[in-house]
């Protein structure tokens, strides 16, 4: 099974970081209110970016070091897979 990382941008311009096997059913659950309270109030969210990984493991991992860049960095990161440079 696929595991993949995921970025939504709220009505607020956060960046939120998850892990899911369906990153596309995840964003359909944040904008009904399942889960992550801290996106409460800050529904509509969208999705900007998402990678794909073999493990659970490995998307844990990645999810955690995308956590602890910057803002910018996220910001970057979201560009680059847009340009089909990921």
């Amino acid at each position: 099974m696929k595991y993949y990382v995921y970025m939504v941008k709220t009505s607020r311009g956060y960046l939120y970081t998850g892990i899911s096997t369906n990153p596309y059913r995840r964003v359909e659950e944040h904008n009904s209110g399942i889960g992550a309270k801290c996106l409460v109030g800050q529904r509509p969210v969208k999705l900007v970016w998402k990678s794909s990984t073999k493990t659970k493991s490995e998307a844990l991992k990645l999810e955690a070091k995308i956590k602890k860049l910057s803002h910018d960095d996220k910001v970057w990161l979201c560009y680059r897979q847009f340009c089909g440079n990921e």
